[in-house]
């Protein structure tokens, strides 16, 4: 996500720290850098000029230049802005008085709108505890029912359909009696999308808005299409009164015009993100941990939620008392792998921790996916006396051997595993001694990496949280 961008700023920035006092050409020529690096992302014209020359007001005044940490300022100053072209605040969902509450999904076809409809609901059984009714009214794409169908199925969220011969306000309208007969807080309407923006499409939301009234009107766009996404959003919002875009395939868009400008240009907020594939793919939009990923400072907040929505506080009690005990073993290791994995793909990991975002760069095996695979291997090609008494393993060359055959791994792969592992056990035993839950150690760790202006995470660690 933003790859290209951040490199690109972060160059910016790594030439104005080595200057030490700067002056009003220095910040000229970041901000020349800033503004190619917008245009490269497809950051539509207006919005780049607009940007940097904010920037560039603040930053060319005199206390500011004659400070010392004058570089820091600007990259602050550069974040606030950031912040603030993508909308400042959070942009919740607004809720119906009387359930239940109406969210209509439009968009072009193949935006991803029958997957970010089933994301979503998902989404507010998970955090908010609400019981959604999805409503299938694409009609001319009967695979578009059938595909909400399934996924309806995958995340146990009640499916409404009435085939392919019913008009979707009739389907809508029908829908709200069923909700509101079985006792569904949500209604989430899938509506029918088109190649591009036409006015039988038009007609038929507006037709579907009047029967359903709805609170949100969201409009789902592909991230990946950049200033495209931007020009959809235009026209829809012109035409209908958006609450708020989905943004889909964000982990997939390495440049990032469409996060930076979609709201400058339609004045509509971005909701949510989808940030991968799997029904449980999907974010909320924040705009400063946005901006913070886009400088490369990373999203610790992000990705203590993360943790804190996979990882069991019980096993995370059980693994402190193993640790206080000095009895972490190489089985508790791959159960702590496991955990990781269930976080997510590891470069989205790795781009939510401070000072990270270069690590594919610069050590591209370090974000391969293929790794856990072999450290699973390893293990499991261990003894279970191994596996519960590592220092047998790291003692015997001729046990270190063996295990490299039976894994299809080298030795120096077998090596360095064990050399990881007891990183991660000397790391794991220091937060044990803090002496508190495993939640406020890591709201502990993020506050200090914060307030280090990001400084670099512990090899091997992730956040331990409590289920929700």
């Amino acid at each position: 996500m933003f790859d290209k961008l951040t490199n690109r700023l972060q160059d910016a920035f790594q030439k104005l720290r080595g200057k030490g006092k700067l002056t009003e050409e220095d910040v000229r020529e970041a901000l020349r850098e800033i503004r190619r690096a917008l245009l490269e992302a497809d950051v539509h014209h207006t919005v780049a000029k607009d940007l940097t020359e904010r920037i560039r007001e603040r930053a060319v005044g005199q206390e500011i230049l004659q400070s010392l940490s004058a570089a820091q300022q600007v990259v602050k100053i550069v974040n606030d802005e950031l912040v603030a072209l993508m909308g400042g605040e959070q942009a919740r969902l607004t809720r119906a008085p009387k359930s239940p509450t109406v969210i209509l999904m439009a968009g072009t076809q193949g935006s991803g709108k029958t997957t970010a409809s089933a994301k979503l609901a998902r989404f507010l059984v998970e955090t908010e505890h609400r019981r959604p009714l999805l409503v299938a009214a694409d009609i001319y794409r009967p695979a578009a029912i059938r595909q909400l169908e399934i996924l309806g199925e995958q995340i146990h969220v009640s499916v409404f359909s009435r085939g392919t011969d019913m008009a979707p306000p009739e389907i809508a309208r029908q829908a709200l009696d069923e909700a509101r007969r079985g006792g569904y807080d949500t209604v989430i309407i899938d509506t029918a999308g088109r190649l591009h923006v036409d006015e039988a499409l038009m007609e038929e939301l507006e037709q579907i808005q009047q029967v359903s009234d709805p609170q949100e009107i969201l409009l789902v766009v592909d991230a990946m299409t950049g200033q495209d996404a931007v020009n959809v959003a235009q026209a829809f919002h012109r035409r209908f009164p958006l609450t708020g875009v989905v943004l889909t395939k964000m982990d997939s868009d390495t440049r990032g015009g469409a996060a930076l400008t979609v709201h400058h240009i339609t004045g509509c907020p971005i909701k949510f993100v989808g940030v991968g594939e799997k029904p449980d793919a999907l974010e909320p939009f924040y705009p400063d941990r946005m901006a913070s990923r886009i400088l490369g400072m990373g999203d610790v907040l992000s990705l203590i939620e993360r943790a804190q929505s996979v990882i069991d506080e019980d096993a995370a009690r059980e693994l402190e008392a193993k640790l206080r005990r000095n009895e972490f073993t190489l089985d508790d290791f791959l159960s702590q792998l496991y955990q990781v994995k269930k976080m997510g793909p590891l470069d989205q990991i790795l781009g939510m921790l401070p000072g990270m975002g270069k690590l594919k760069q610069l050590q591209p095996e370090g974000v391969d996916e293929g790794a856990l695979k072999k450290v699973e291997a390893i293990i499991l090609s261990m003894t279970k006396g191994e596996r519960q008494q590592p220092e047998l393993v790291m003692k015997s060359s001729s046990r270190r051997v063996r295990i490299a055959k039976g894994s299809g791994t080298q030795v120096r792969d077998v090596n360095q595993l064990l050399r990881q592992f007891d990183e991660m056990r000397k790391m794991f035993k220091q937060f044990s001694g803090m002496g508190k839950s495993p939640r406020k150690a890591m709201s502990g760790l993020a506050q200090s990496l914060r307030s280090s202006g990001g400084g670099s995470f512990p090899r091997g660690g992730y956040p331990r949280g409590k289920r929700r």
